[in-house]
């Protein structure tokens, strides 16, 4: 499914030199997904793998120019439609989530949310009803839920323009439902059910 993707990737991206490089195009993609399911660091990628500098080489480009990400949604369509969806989803859910940051992390990248009084960053989310994602942002902690959830609406309609309905919870305000109206999103707000404590889908 994603061969043709790269093949199109490499002839519009020739070498300068017109050498075709050293490593077959599936090791690359190997060794990416090894990387992704792993987390381990670049440098201690297996020996029988790549090296690290040339996947990364190619990891570079194809985050910066959009190519993983339409490797993404190809897989998310094939995804759905296994489990028996249209390939495009019509609804999503929406969330943010502090995390703390490591100590050596810039701090113009990071912030305290003072919601939670916690230091660190916001991950925001946007995923189908049954998981898979549509849109990610990650921003300082200090960012509001309604910037978050603004920048995952414009994704979506980018990224998925068959989404007509996005569930919220309470820390998404008007702002976020306006939006949504004029993308053609639907957004609700869900509220918490009284004297519900902890996590509660």
């Amino acid at each position: 499914m994603i061969r043709p993707v790269i093949t199109a990737w490499k002839t519009k991206h020739p070498s300068v030199s017109g050498h075709e490089g050293q490593y077959a195009m599936r090791e690359i993609v190997d060794t990416l997904l090894y990387q992704a399911r792993t987390g381990c660091q670049w440098c201690y990628l297996p020996h029988d793998l790549p090296p690290a500098s040339a996947v990364y080489y190619y990891f570079g480009l194809w985050r910066d120019d959009g190519t993983a990400e339409t490797i993404h949604d190809l897989l998310r369509r094939q995804a759905r439609q296994m489990r028996r969806r249209h390939e495009g989803p019509t609804a999503i859910v929406m969330d943010s989530q502090t995390v703390r940051a490591s100590a050596n992390a810039p701090k113009e990248t990071t912030g305290l949310d003072p919601g939670k009084k916690s230091p660190g960053r916001k991950r925001g989310t946007a995923t189908d009803v049954i998981g898979l994602v549509i849109a990610v942002l990650v921003v300082a902690a200090s960012v509001h839920d309604n910037a978050i959830g603004i920048a995952l609406l414009d994704r979506t309609a980018k990224s998925a323009p068959t989404v007509t309905k996005a569930w919220v919870d309470a820390g998404f305000k008007g702002a976020v439902v306006e939006h949504g109206t004029r993308l053609g999103i639907d957004v609700e707000i869900v509220q918490r059910k009284p004297r519900t404590r902890g996590f509660t889908p």
